[in-house]
């Protein structure tokens, strides 16, 4: 790894050049910062030097502020971690050095590292060179003076556009608003930039210190004015984000009163914004985006991803045209195949428009649009397939359909091709049952408009080969995707946390709330709409075929509300028809449809959950509350049950497929700020009204009792949930003594045998015609139990404890419907088999009960009776 260092070398110009060595982007990191007090000092003593140039190593000047640093603050709550740089380094060190000082920029300069060129008396740059300040994406506003220089070196309008859109600019721009004073050829940007400080140390050009400048200020009440406008225009597209005013307060305050107290406001308020929930939140999701890409035993085995040249789709409808789009425009060749040549025709012209929709808005060149569609090529059969690297299937949720397209697809294409599948809800392991393929068929779910939306799920299952998801993973960030590796379950992460949301929303309607309350409440919250136009957009046929999937596969918590149904009977279907609870025309925001409301009194009527026949009163809080803590309760079960690697995953999934707001930072970030506590405990009172749609999940529960947070790591979690079955079972009870194993029998790898048993012909355990063999297999499981627990010397009575929780759990789930094992690491948890042993009844629930008794007395009868007794232990009994 390379050095963190700040260097100087002085030339016999007298010119000292500081350069800054931190990759890839030469972060202002503390010993950076340190560094550069440190170089500065030193040339300012010495006698050799005369002027001074500031550049950065490797082609790029700085992408700014170390955003780690920002990370250590929140998790320790302590703000003296941040340095004081605008005032000590910036103002004294910098710009008020009595040497001049030239920035030498190349590459990108953004954040802190574009403020500390604004610092410096002249800036040189490459062409091409990137200049900006985010800093408001992360919750925060420049801190480095950058609230102070900016406007008057770029002019106030200008400077406003950068900070509150964290829009950047390009050097040439730069060069013409006057932010930079020269464009040189990289290769000349040293040798000029050293010329330049001369010239000023020797007042051939003017010595200028930004934070003095004027006259790129407008008159007090034209700034005003300009302020005043965009204060209002933060308020209507940042509602809920604090720094965008907080950063027009520190330009105002420089401009009343002075470029100087502006610095001094400038990092009070900065201090203030950095220990925010909305900073906490910005940074978070920050960070999670970045960790996506690391998936344990896929990214870090050595493997290397094999190149995606050409891939073939099957649909062209909304989905199967959009995902055609993202590849084409990534210069991927794309094969799309149709059942005839309407449909065929019909795609290809939605990925025409597509492409030439962004050519329209500026977004894409015309030759470049060109070379895509280029890349296209229809099909009405299998003879292009011959060749391709990848298939994505992109039709009708049909398990019948897809299995048959998966079963095609397994004859005609390349062993090595991937065999991807869009489907929102089916599980894979039934679409490629068929098949002997299913170590190359993964979940490839795109979110609708698939060219637009950033988010790409994949979905493994256990038999997908790290291969297949290391490769779909590079093909994601090649399209420009986030790609989120997540387990194979109905729904998988995002629509499975999210199928209670317009649930909770149905139950608040059908209890008399008025439904455009529920959206604009929703909507002030930060995202993008509420639940019911949502729906309106999705269209209600969507609707309708994913709650019957969810109803299915979670029975338990699943409101069944008539309303969608009534729509749909009175010729209604959203924005598709232009008719659903609101009303669309084309150039016009959608508005209430008030002629819904008989419809919603009529499901009102069939559901009669109005409490005494009257309207539910309920605050706005609370409607926030019944809509989302049903999210939260169901991403704790995601947790729980291993769908994803980690929580922050599952908030970058939320944020970028539900567009949760991304300074809330993300659904479960969201729900710790809030408090395990007083969700689960919210959660509990309303099951009691409501039923079991609102009983927290046992991993709530748990987390709630423990005050512990919902997303910490496995490790952190009571020791029940992580510890093995056995370890757990070892303990002695009243009866009993503890178990000692041998030496060569490590409990590790006892948990790992358990572990194998929990993971071994799940499919098996779906198939009703496989009776015969899971009652077989509980059989010897039970013998091989006890064989085991009498070799390794355990006392009878504690064999009977585990026995007869092993007995529970295989009860559970041979006979109880335990179908949804993870695909990312299963577990055996306590806390999970006795729930089901208590679900388990019957005469199933005592068979294994009965096993486990035989298999107690069965190794102590063959030890007394068989002719090779001797070789084994003795006085166990």
């Amino acid at each position: 790894m390379a050095k963190v260092k700040v260097t100087m070398e002085v030339g016999s110009d007298g010119v000292a050049v500081i350069t800054m060595f931190n990759p890839p982007v030469n972060a202002l990191a503390i010993p950076i910062l340190a560094g550069l007090k440190e170089k500065f000092d030193e040339a300012a003593r010495r006698n050799d030097v005369q002027a001074i140039v500031v550049t950065g190593n490797g082609g790029r000047f700085s992408g700014g502020f170390d955003i780690n640093v920002l990370e250590k603050v929140h998790a320790t709550g302590d703000v003296s971690l941040m340095p004081d740089v605008s005032v000590d380094l910036m103002v004294n060190t910098v710009e008020d050095s009595k040497k001049p000082v030239v920035a030498a920029v190349e590459g990108l300069a953004l954040g802190g590292g574009l403020e500390l060129a604004l610092g410096c008396h002249a800036r040189i740059a490459a062409p091409r060179t990137q200049l900006g300040l985010p800093e408001l994406t992360l919750g925060v506003i420049p801190g480095f003076g950058g609230t102070q220089r900016l406007p008057r070196l770029a002019g106030l309008q200008k400077a406003i556009e950068m900070m509150l859109l964290s829009k950047p600019i390009m050097s040439e721009e730069g060069a013409k608003l006057g932010l930079i004073d020269a464009i040189v050829p990289s290769q000349e940007l040293l040798k000029e930039s050293r010329l330049w400080a001369l010239d000023i140390a020797e007042a051939r050009k003017p010595w200028v210190r930004s934070l003095h400048r004027t006259d790129k200020l407008c008159s007090l009440s034209e700034a005003r004015e300009i302020i005043k406008v965009a204060r209002q225009q933060a308020r209507k597209t940042a509602p809920n984000m604090p720094q965008h005013q907080v950063c027009l307060d520190a330009i105002e305050e420089g401009i009343i009163h002075g470029g100087y107290s502006g610095v001094l406001k400038e990092a009070k308020v900065f201090k203030e914004l950095v220990v925010s929930d909305t900073s906490k939140g910005l940074v978070h999701v920050f960070f999670a985006q970045r960790a996506t890409s690391k998936v344990p035993k896929v990214t870090d085995v050595g493997l290397k991803p094999r190149h995606i040249k050409k891939v073939a789709i099957i649909g062209g409808g909304l989905m199967g045209s959009g995902i055609a789009t993202a590849l084409l425009l990534s210069n991927i060749s794309v094969v799309l195949k149709e059942i005839n040549s309407e449909y065929l025709q019909k795609g290809i012209r939605t990925i025409e428009g597509n492409v030439k929709g962004l050519v329209a808005r500026g977004k894409l060149t015309r030759d470049k649009a060109d070379k895509a569609l280029s890349l296209l090529k229809g099909s009405l059969d299998y003879s292009d397939f011959m060749d391709v690297d990848m298939v994505i299937e992109a039709v009708i949720e049909s398990v019948p359909l897809k299995q048959k397209i998966f079963g095609e697809l397994e004859k005609v294409c390349p062993s090595h091709c991937i065999l991807a599948s869009n489907t929102s809800t089916i599980d894979l392991n039934v679409i490629g049952e068929k098949t002997t393929s299913q170590d190359r068929i993964v979940g490839a779910h795109f979110f609708s408009p698939a060219h637009v939306m950033p988010l790409l799920e994949i979905v493994r299952t256990e038999k997908t080969l790290a291969q297949v998801i290391l490769d779909l993973l590079t093909v994601g960030k090649v399209i420009k995707k986030v790609p989120v590796v997540v387990g194979n379950c109905t729904g998988f992460a995002v629509n499975r946390a999210f199928f209670p949301y317009t649930q909770g929303a149905h139950i608040l309607v059908n209890s008399g709330v008025d439904v455009f309350r529920i959206d604009r409440i929703i909507s002030n919250f930060g995202l993008p709409m509420g639940p019911f136009q949502l729906q309106d957009l999705a269209g209600y046929g969507v609707a309708l075929a994913v709650s019957k999937e969810f109803a299915s596969s979670f029975p338990d918590r699943t409101f069944n509300s008539p309303l969608v149904e009534l729509l749909v009977k009175n010729g209604r279907n959203g924005k598709n028809n232009g008719k659903g609870y609101y009303t669309y025309e084309r150039g016009s925001k959608p508005k209430p449809d008030l002629s819904v409301l008989p419809i919603i009194e009529e499901s009102r009527r069939i559901t009669n959950m109005m409490p005494g026949g009257k309207p539910l009163s309920v605050t706005d809080q609370e409607i926030l509350e019944i809509i989302l803590f049903p999210v939260v309760n169901e991403a704790c079960r995601i947790l729980d049950e291993g769908v994803v690697i980690r929580a922050a995953d599952l908030d970058i999934a939320s944020v970028l497929g539900m567009s949760f707001p991304s300074y809330r930072g993300g659904i479960v970030f969201w729900a710790d700020l809030v408090g395990p506590k007083h969700i689960y405990a919210t959660l509990k009172k309303w099951s009691g009204v409501y039923g079991d749609f609102f009983k927290p999940s046992r991993f709530l529960e748990e987390r709630a009792m423990k005050g512990l947070p919902l997303s910490a790591p496995s490790s952190s979690r009571s020791r029940i949930r992580n510890i093995d079955l056995v370890e757990h079972l070892s303990k002695p009870s009243a009866n009993s003594k503890e178990l000692n194993f041998p030496t060569k029998y490590s409990q590790t790898s006892f948990e790992q045998f358990l572990t194998c048993l929990w993971k071994q012909n799940l499919s098996y355990w779906r198939n009703p015609q496989y009776t015969a063999v899971r009652f077989f297999y509980t059989v010897i499981i039970s013998l091989m139990l006890g064989t085991i627990c009498w070799r390794f010397g355990a006392k009878r009575e504690t064999q009977q404890d585990l026995l007869n929780a092993m007995g529970s759990l295989y009860a559970a789930i041979l006979f109880s419907g335990i179908t949804n094992a993870t695909a990312v690491q299963p577990v055996v948890s306590i806390e999970r088999f006795v729930s089901y042993r208590e679900r388990a009844a019957g005469m199933y629930s005592a068979l294994p009960f009965a096993f486990a008794q035989v298999a107690i007395e069965f190794p102590y009868v063959f030890a007394s009776s068989h002719p090779l007794h001797h070789f084994l232990p003795h006085g166990r009994i």
